[in-house]
């Protein structure tokens, strides 16, 4: 029996791949389909309201009508229905610049409506009438089928910059977030402490995974689940850590798993430590973390490229990637960082933390002009990771809260 198996394993393996890749594909028309029907339904509640003046009574008696006709779908509640309108409205009259963003492989509406209205015009068919109504009604974006319908709600309802939401979309769709750390990320501010961030990324770490090791780190840590005082040493910072590892790994954002606290390099005479050493399954790089409880200092950087060649040359393994340092201050002068980063060849990332749970005010600030935030958001693009990605499980919003029962 073993001598079988290992004989058609790699056949087994075919199969089980084939089968996983049909099973995603399936799932991803699913979605399409569900959330296009959304997209109509909400359509025609607004336009039917718009056009007879109607209230809010006739959605109430609109979904008493469809849970009557379909019991088993729990997608026509009277919340889900207006739901299906506030997505409609939101995204049906997009600026160009952004619905290019979320529309850029469709070819143009207005292309189709000519052409059709052209045949209308030779024959005045009824039914060629009715297509020209279903065809001037706005297309779904397509990156909005990216993630299911719950995920979409969360969104826009967190989110009301179109940059934002087309942030969270893609970065839900590339990392497959569930829609607790979806939520998650909304609540912490993920899209301003990402990109803000102050890393030599841009020359120091391969273009293949350059975006994605940005994602990596955060302009700042959020560690008010230490519970610990304003006034504390590195040790304790480190302790409290240490006893609140999960929270830790989920505030620095995921795929980081962990190796050990005060990891002993053995290179020279003298023995050195790093406070936190971590690994990025993504990446597959060493993630070195060197904790600092004061103002950043332009030798940290030093240091953290000695611990990294070090990580490089005596730990890292032949298909892993080059080893990544983040130095996390307790505050920083953000000149000094990005004049002290230029020196270094070594991929390195330099955070702050806080401590508090707040954000600064001048954060959004920081963020690069709407053309940049255009480019990098655009460029947040088109690596599909799979089966996490795309749950379908989430046809309705809860009245409270969103579905959190996902498979990930």
């Amino acid at each position: 029996m073993n001598n079988e198996l290992a004989l058609y394993a790699p056949f087994i393996k075919e199969i089980k791949e084939l089968i996983y890749r049909h099973q995603y594909d399936a799932m991803k028309k699913v979605n399409i389909e569900l959330l296009t029907l959304y997209w109509k339904i909400g359509h025609r509640i607004e336009l039917r309201q718009r056009e007879q003046g109607w209230g809010k009574s006739v959605v109430e008696v609109l979904s008493k009508e469809l849970q009557k006709e379909f019991p088993g779908d729990r997608g026509y509640s009277t919340r889900n229905l207006w739901l299906m309108r506030s997505f409609y409205l939101e995204y049906s009259n997009l600026e160009s610049s952004i619905l290019e963003m979320m529309n850029s492989n469709l070819q143009s509406p207005i292309a189709e409506i000519s052409d059709t209205k052209k045949i209308v015009e030779n024959n005045g068919s009824e039914f060629l009438q009715s297509m020209i109504a279903e065809i001037e009604i706005p297309k779904l974006p397509p990156l909005l089928a990216a993630v299911s319908w719950t995920k979409n709600i969360v969104i826009i309802q967190k989110c009301k910059d179109y940059l934002e939401r087309i942030f969270y979309i893609k970065a839900t769709r590339r990392f497959g977030w569930t829609t607790d750390v979806l939520t998650h990320n909304i609540d912490v501010k993920a899209y301003e402490r990402y990109l803000t961030n102050q890393t030599n990324f841009d020359d120091a770490v391969p273009e293949k995974y350059r975006l994605q090791a940005k994602l990596a780190v955060k302009d700042e840590y959020n560690f008010s689940f230490l519970e610990i005082g304003e006034e504390h040493g590195e040790a304790e910072l480190e302790a409290a850590i240490m006893k609140n590892l999960r929270k830790f790994l989920i505030e620095m954002g995921g795929y980081f798993t962990f190796v050990r606290d005060q990891y002993y390099l053995d290179v020279t005479d003298e023995d050195y430590h790093i406070d936190l050493l971590l690994f990025h399954r993504r990446l597959r790089s060493l993630i070195a973390i060197e904790l600092k409880i004061g103002d950043f200092k332009p030798e940290y950087v030093g240091k953290m490229q000695f611990y990294l060649t070090s990580l490089d040359e005596t730990v890292k393994l032949p298909d892993e990637n080059p080893s990544i340092g983040i130095i996390i201050c307790k505050s920083k002068n953000r000149t000094r960082v990005e004049y002290t980063l230029r020196t270094s060849n070594a991929p390195i990332g330099v955070s702050t933390y806080t401590t508090q749970d707040s954000l600064p005010d001048n954060l959004r600030a920081l963020l690069p002009s709407p053309d940049e935030l255009a480019r990098i958001v655009g460029a947040f693009d088109d690596d599909e990771v799979g089966l996490p990605g795309l749950c379908n499980d989430d046809t309705e919003i809860e009245d409270d809260e969103a579905n959190t029962e996902e498979s990930i």
